[in-house]
């Protein structure tokens, strides 16, 4: 880890440069923009002291998605990939701090991904185009349409957001809970404040549970995790999990115990954290192709 100092109006990296480090702003400003310094240049959003940027990089193997341009005297904490268990070693905390802003940005996302798939319903009524703030709509999702054809973010869910653990987590010192077949896990709507790992059996996740409108989402196996935006900022369940074998074997992981985790593995924390990244990808991947379909034959 090492102090840098960038000055007002000075570029930290940009767009589409291979990163192994991220930082976290100590004073100053931080703009986010996409193709700073051309035609469309567009400021998403600006950071501020105590925040990280750069980070996806590092976790998940991520091109720079966006230039990063010091709004005011700057001053960050570089954390290599290298550094990364020292960096969590003398700071623990962090690991939920950085699962805390990975998990804003998902949460973010699936509101603006919720919204357009709504909008694609409200597409298909007659008459829709006539509906107050249809147009506005429709100019947004073009210009993220054009903005990810530009960077090429239309990569296959297989080839980008596949995590691969060749080395299986070792025991964990956190509670284990061993289901039966059937067993519900949580139910969707409840309130929660910890994930689950999978380390044996399988877990099916369900909306609508029971319900005529039962429909099965994905089916997850070993080495999987579920349940972490409940740890990240206690949101309700979106789903109901499931075990679908007897002796199935669950890790509980809380935010009081994540520290424990990783003194003891911290291989399984790398884990949980490529797994948000490559949530967070499969969704922007997601998003951008809902997008696509809002503008066509518009």
């Amino acid at each position: 880890m090492k102090e840098k100092l960038f000055s007002r109006n000075e570029v930290v990296f940009r767009e589409g440069d291979l990163g192994e480090s991220f930082f976290q702003i100590m004073e100053g400003k931080a703009g986010v923009y996409l193709h700073y310094g051309e035609a469309d240049e567009r400021k998403l959003t600006e950071m501020k002291p105590g925040q990280y940027f750069g980070e996806m990089a590092v976790i998940g193997a991520w091109p720079r998605t966006a230039t990063i341009v010091a709004e005011e005297d700057l001053r960050v904490t570089e954390i290599t990939e290298a550094g990364l268990n020292e960096y969590f070693t003398e700071q623990p905390d962090r690991i939920l701090a950085i699962m805390k802003q990975i998990g804003s940005r998902i949460r973010t996302l699936t509101e603006e991904y919720d919204e357009v798939t709504a909008f694609l319903k409200e597409k298909k009524d007659d008459g829709a185009e006539k509906k107050e703030g249809f147009l506005a709509k429709l100019k947004k999702y073009r210009e993220i349409s054009a903005l990810a054809k530009k960077n090429a973010v239309r990569n296959t869910v297989e080839e980008t957001v596949k995590v691969k653990i060749q080395d299986k987590p070792k025991a964990s010192p956190l509670p284990v809970e061993s289901c039966d077949k059937g067993q519900i896990i949580f139910r969707e709507g409840e309130s929660g404040t910890f994930m689950y790992a999978i380390h044996g059996g399988t877990v099916g996740i369900y909306t609508g549970y029971g319900s005529t409108l039962e429909k099965k989402l994905t089916t997850l196996y070993p080495n999987s995790f579920f349940g972490e935006m409940s740890l990240i900022d206690h949101e309700r369940r979106s789903a109901t999990a499931v075990a679908e074998e007897n002796g199935t074997i669950l890790e509980i992981i809380s935010a009081e115990n994540l520290q424990d985790l990783f003194k003891a593995n911290p291989l399984e924390v790398d884990m949980i954290l490529r797994h948000l990244s490559s949530r967070l990808k499969k969704l922007t991947i997601d998003y951008v192709k809902a997008c696509d379909e809002a503008v066509q034959e518009s």
